[in-house]
């Protein structure tokens, strides 16, 4: 085993604006033979140079790094940038987003717990939640309104760990309304878990809001640019893992034990990183869902235009909801950053920059008319993915949606004739011209 390496800081000294740390946290480049941009590090492995660090690197004792499938260089500077711009203790970088939501889980999950979801959530977490983990005992209680506080509070028991959610849902875009959340289960006793895919942390940091642990497909905004996987869980550090809910945390282990061979606990040994070692020893070191060296290049050079590339997003996409409302065809817009919604309070209140570049729509007619307006855009592309450069447009009842059961499928308004739009970085009267004869010709 091998841990971190040891806190680098930033090559400017305390970074205070978004901005600078999206540019500058979590590198030294002194430490790095003065490279300006963060060096690819493809390593397998490190020389432990002598026996007695060896030992050390292995225990956890030192800083450092040993093999790469624990810890590599140009990794760990992408885990402390993303730690950093979340306001967290600690982040684990993973090879997908579906990696870091599964490690999530089941790390609060493990040896028998229960988690409290919506029933919006992604295809892929609703499949994991509801069919395959519960093969690992590890079970879900699913509310119908997360932000229903009284349905979610039902549904706490005596082996529930968790509550989960999206804080800005997929493609509905309706906000978890966090810090309530946070509350009730503070006072139960059990973790907050909330994916922030969609915002990045440019719009919304939800540990600041009472979030215990934050996971991100980096695949998506944070990226940018539709080049690069990748998946990442960041660590809050203020949770109590050891309030008796958590036995994974108190239990003794012998792949931590000190160097004398005493065995130790996770939140013994690590205290308020407890949580994000554990991701990091027992799930990143044995299931291997390891992010490489250049993926993690990739991604912080997304971050480095993190704010630019979403601020313009974000105009656009506020835009061409607007324009939709008064599109002939379509029935309904779903964007939450409207102003006009029923959670015109909550988008007041978690995203005065807006709620991302995502939005969807649903258009009368049949699944006919949908084949026609996906396969008549020339410049949004039918592509599964959000947060490009590029813009793209899917139907989730087919495509990202499909493993979700019927009925909650409708009910959370994914139906046949729904359309999801990734607004990206083109001219916005360009997209607005291109969906508008789409859209048209359809008919």
């Amino acid at each position: 085993m091998s841990s971190q390496a040891a806190s680098q800081g930033s090559q400017t000294g305390q970074c205070q604006g978004f901005a600078t740390q999206a540019i500058h946290a979590g590198y030294n480049r002194q430490k790095n033979a003065d490279a300006v941009s963060v060096p690819i590090y493809a390593s397998a492995a490190f020389d432990l140079e002598d026996a007695a660090r060896g030992r050390a690197l292995a225990a956890g004792d030192i800083p450092g790094f040993e093999y790469s499938r624990v810890a590599n260089p140009t990794v760990d500077a992408l885990e402390r940038r993303l730690a950093a711009l979340e306001g967290g203790v600690g982040a684990v970088a993973l090879s997908s987003g579906m990696a870091a939501v599964s490690y999530a889980l089941m790390c609060a999950g493990e040896g028998g717990g229960r988690i409290i979801a919506p029933t919006n959530l992604y295809g892929a977490s609703v499949d994991a939640l509801g069919d395959f983990l519960p093969q690992f005992n590890i079970h879900a209680d699913f509310a119908h309104n997360i932000n229903d506080l009284a349905e979610v509070e039902s549904l706490i028991g005596p082996d529930t760990r968790a509550i989960y959610a999206e804080t800005v849902a997929n493609p509905s875009t309706e906000i978890t309304d966090i810090e309530p959340l946070a509350e009730l289960a503070h006072r139960h006793g059990i973790a907050l878990i909330v994916d922030n895919t969609v915002p990045t942390p440019y719009l919304l940091r939800p540990i600041e809001f009472g979030a215990d642990i934050v996971v991100h497909s980096t695949t998506k905004g944070i990226t940018g640019h539709g080049n690069a996987i990748g998946g990442v869980i960041v660590d809050a550090g203020r949770f109590d893992w050891t309030n008796g809910r958590f036995p994974q945390f108190t239990r003794e282990e012998q792949v931590i034990a000190d160097g004398d061979g005493t065995l130790r606990s996770f939140a013994g040994k690590f205290g308020n990183e407890a949580f994000i070692k554990r991701i990091r020893v027992k799930y990143l070191r044995t299931f291997g869902a390891v992010q490489s060296p250049f993926n993690a290049y990739l991604q912080l050079l997304g971050l480095e235009t993190l704010p630019e590339r979403v601020s313009r997003q974000v105009a656009s996409a506020t835009a061409i909801a607007s324009h939709l409302t008064r599109t002939p065809h379509v029935v309904k817009v779903n964007y939450s950053g409207l102003g006009n919604t029923p959670q015109f309070e909550l988008a007041a209140k978690y995203f005065p920059n807006g709620v991302g570049q995502i939005l969807s729509f649903s258009v009368d007619g049949d699944v006919n008319n949908v084949r026609r307006i996906l396969d008549g855009t020339k410049i949004f592309s039918y592509v599964p993915n959000i947060g490009d450069a590029r813009s793209l447009i899917v139907d989730p009842a087919n495509i990202t949606h499909r493993e979700v059961p019927t009925a909650w499928r409708v009910a959370a308004g994914v139906n046949d004739n729904l359309l999801r739009l990734s607004v990206g970085l083109e001219d916005v009267n360009d997209l607005i011209a291109d969906l508008d004869q789409a859209i048209a010709g359809a008919y």
